[in-house]
């Protein structure tokens, strides 16, 4: 996990025919995600980006040119837009960012260890952490007060309080018939 960048945004598909994309900023304020300067991308290429509408911006090179035709906007969807970590202000308290959440050890109350945080997922409807790791069934909680009511980023610890519903069968390597993890009522 590369600490010194924080994920801004990811490039979406072409906008027009002159080079426009949309971009889903993951910035609190997606405007503010020109604030904090140049842009680089998984392959280390800087950008510069421009909003010219409601999540639609212009992408320019490091060198100032503005990508200017459909086939090389398409070229770039996908591609996901950083920040250097000491651009951004530290986060309140009882603030993450989410790269610092990756990794971390996760124990249960009482002590159980449940594994290490291995992907934040944010797909709009609520922000969930996926658990898990060697000799640990991978399970996926919604990241609330209620499940995760201590997170000490300092100590490297998480402690979780499992909801009734999420039961653990397996891993999600897909191997055996036990390999996705169920989410049920418990009995």
């Amino acid at each position: 996990m590369d600490r010194d960048r924080i994920l801004m945004g990811v490039v979406g598909r072409p906008h027009g025919v002159r080079g426009l994309v949309r971009v889903h900023s993951y910035a609190a304020v997606p405007e503010d995600l020109t604030a904090y300067g140049t842009l680089t991308d998984d392959r280390g290429q800087a950008w510069a980006l421009r909003w010219r509408g409601d999540g639609i911006a212009e992408l320019r090179d490091a060198a100032g040119q503005p990508v200017s035709s459909r086939e090389a906007a398409q070229a770039l969807v996908n591609r996901r837009l950083y920040i250097a970590r000491a651009s951004l202000p530290e986060p309140d308290q009882d603030e993450f960012y989410f790269a610092d959440l990756i990794g971390l050890a996760v124990h249960e109350r009482g002590g159980d260890a449940l594994g290490r945080v291995l992907v934040v997922h944010d797909y709009g409807a609520g922000i969930s952490l996926e658990i898990g790791g060697e000799g640990h069934g991978a399970r996926i909680l919604p990241f609330t007060r209620a499940c995760f009511p201590v997170i000490d980023i300092e100590a490297g610890r998480i402690e979780a309080v499992l909801p009734d519903e999420v039961e653990v069968q397996g891993d999600l390597s897909g191997e055996g018939e036990d390999a996705a993890p169920s989410v049920g009522r418990a009995s």
